[in-house]
Parts: C-alpha cells; structure tokens; sequence
C-alpha cells in the first residue's frame, strides 16, 4: 500500500471509528488535539527557535519530574504542563508533540492526523508585538497550522481532514505575555496607563484573538477550548517587586477586565460563526475559588527552582535553589505552574465544578457532535 493510501486508511480508522490494529478510537474523546499558545503549553517549539533572546526550558532542573525520563523538553514545568493533563483527559498520552520537533523528525503529517500538532511557544502572545523575534506569535501560530492542513490534505483528502478537523479540540492559552509587556512598556515610559491606554490595548488584543478564532473557523476547527488569563499579578515575578510580596492588583483588575471583554467576544462569535463550539477555562476564577491549603500546596507565593526572595530574583536553571517537594509547590519557577498545579487546573477545566468553564466543560465539549 502506498504512503497515500496508507494514511487515508489511518484517518479513515480515527475518523470514523473503524477499528484498526493498534488504534483504540473508543478510548479518545477527540481523533486530535491542535494547541496554541504560550509558555503554559509549549512542549518543545522554543528549543528550535534561533536566538539568544528566546526563552528555553532546556537544561534542568525542567523536566526533573517529568515522567519516563527526568529530563528538560522544552516544557517550562518540572512535568507535565497543563496541555498535556488536558490531553491526557481527552485519552492521549499526553500532548502532541510541537511543531518545529515534527518537521525535524519529518514526522509532522502522521502526527497531524494521528494526534495531533502543538504550536505553543513560550514568550508568545495575541498581539505579534509581544516579545517579538523570540517566540512565535498567535497569527503565526495559525499560518503554520494552516500550512499542516494542507499538508494533511495533499496526504488524505480534503474530505478527511474537513472531518477530521470538525471533530477536533483546539487548546488555546494566550495573553499573559501581553499584559507583562504592556505594563514594562508603561514603567519604562515612567507613566501609569489611562482609561485610553486601556481601552485601545484591549481592542488591540480583541481584534487579534478574533481574527485568529476566526481564520482557524475557516480552517475547519469547530471545537474551542480556550484558557483565560489568570492573575497574572500573582506570579513569584511580579509578587517580588512588592514590598509585602502580595499580588500586584492593578495588573490583575487589567487581566479580569479583558477576560470579561474576551467572554463578550466568544459569546459574539458564536452567532456569526455556524457550528462554533467553545468552553471558556475560567484560570482566575480558579486561581481565586481554590483554597491552596485545602488543596495540598505549603507555598504559593514563592517559586521551587530560583534564588534570592520568594526564590524569585533568579531563573530555573542549573545550580539554582530547587525545593524538596515540587508537589506542595504551586509554582514551579517565578512564572510558570507546578506539575501538580496544572494537574489541578486541567481537571477542573474537563469536569469540574461548572464556575470553572462557560458556559460547558472541556468534556462536553469535546463530547459534541459536529
């Protein structure tokens, strides 16, 4: 049989549910999983990036917990990161594997049709000014699954894909990158943002994330889960530039803001686009509904592998200051989630309590019939 017509029948098999040797179709919630993002969700796209500016989790202590081998990915966790406790629950292993590692390996169709792609890269955000040369941005992000469809096609069919497509999740977790960047470029100018300021940084950001859920629509992707921003003033990062070590609450009011906005958007969208479906992971709701204590972490202020105060003046990297117990850590470094906090968040976004996701969960989205 013939590269063609051996993954014609491989989609076929995912697709439609014929059972092949090898492929348990009924154990999958979804055929494959498509995730955009940032740092959260990135698993390994950064490490193939040029540049000394782009942010890596490639050296330890990344990765220590991570099951199987212990070491760095690419995922700026001391695991798994959420899009792949998400994966897991939708009957994967864990994420797909990123983009930039599949075209390395020349592995990137059999993988777009078997699993999914993650085009996710730290540092990235709605706007392509964010960081920009150091990451890839969300517009791109889409460009490059737009270039996989149709790749996808030329292998299987458009038929295949458009189905294939239309009955799969797409993960989507952007905006902290934007929200650190608009207020840095706010204490550089030695100024504090006005209601303009404000109102045309959220247009700015609405406008992006609209058309990007918009081209991916047009794309073929129907199913839409989506993790807000969290509160962002919370993180080791920003807690160390306050003398108390709190949260920097402007910066989270900005967060709850645009989320509201963002809700807005979706709603909107909803009635334009025919068969759009969506659930919205509510990550600051979370964040501030969750009692720490009650859920096993000693400390959430500080990170597990840094240095300095609230281990948080210094990056995760060799020789760094790493705790005992990652899993009572909420944060693994001075940014980024512990395994065990993304296991908590993915799990309340797939079934959990319902003021965690809108206006359905991750599981019955991903149990809609196109």
């Amino acid at each position: 049989m013939g590269y063609a017509l051996a993954m014609k029948a491989l989609v076929a098999s995912i697709v439609f549910g014929v059972v092949v040797a090898g492929v348990e179709p009924s154990k999958k919630m979804v055929p494959a999983v498509y995730v955009f993002g940032d740092s959260t969700l990135d698993v390994g796209n950064n490490n193939h990036l040029p540049g000394k500016e782009v942010p890596r989790a490639d050296k330890p202590y990344y990765g220590i917990d991570l099951p199987g081998s212990g070491k760095p990915t690419g995922r700026f966790s001391n695991g798994y990161n959420i899009a792949d406790f998400i994966a897991r629950n939708l009957g994967f292993e864990k994420s797909p594997l990123a983009y930039l590692v599949l075209k390395a390996r020349n592995y990137l169709i059999p993988s777009a049709i078997t699993r999914g792609v993650s085009y996710a890269s730290a540092g990235a955000g709605i706007l392509d000014s964010t960081n920009a040369g150091g990451n890839i941005p969300l517009s791109q992000q889409v460009r490059l699954f737009e270039s996989t469809k149709a790749e996808m096609e030329a292998a299987v069919g458009p038929q295949a894909v458009s189905h294939l497509l239309s009955e799969s999740f797409f993960l989507v977790g952007m905006g902290s990158n934007d929200f650190f960047a608009f207020l840095t470029a706010q204490a550089k100018q030695n100024r504090t943002a006005t209601q303009s300021d404000v109102a045309a940084f959220y247009g700015s950001l609405i406008s992006n994330y609209s058309a990007a859920i918009t081209d991916l629509y047009k794309l073929g992707a129907r199913k839409f889960g989506i993790i807000n921003v969290g509160p962002v003033g919370c993180v080791p990062r920003v807690r160390v530039l306050n003398a108390t070590g709190g949260c920097a609450d402007g910066i989270n009011q900005l967060a709850a803001g645009f989320d509201v906005a963002f809700q807005s958007l979706l709603a909107d969208q909803k009635t334009k686009l025919p068969g759009l479906a969506y659930s919205i992971a509510d990550s600051f709701g979370f964040a501030a509904r969750t009692d720490p204590k009650a859920a096993g972490f000693v400390s959430v202020d500080s990170a597990c592998c840094g240095g300095g105060r609230l281990g948080a003046e210094a990056e995760c990297l060799p020789g760094a200051t790493l705790c005992a117990d990652r899993d009572r850590f909420l944060f693994f470094d001075r940014v980024h989630p512990s395994q065990r906090a993304a296991m908590l968040g993915a799990q309340a976004y797939y079934d959990g309590p319902a003021q965690f996701t809108t206006p359905i969960t991750f599981k019955q989205l991903a149990q809609q019939q196109s």
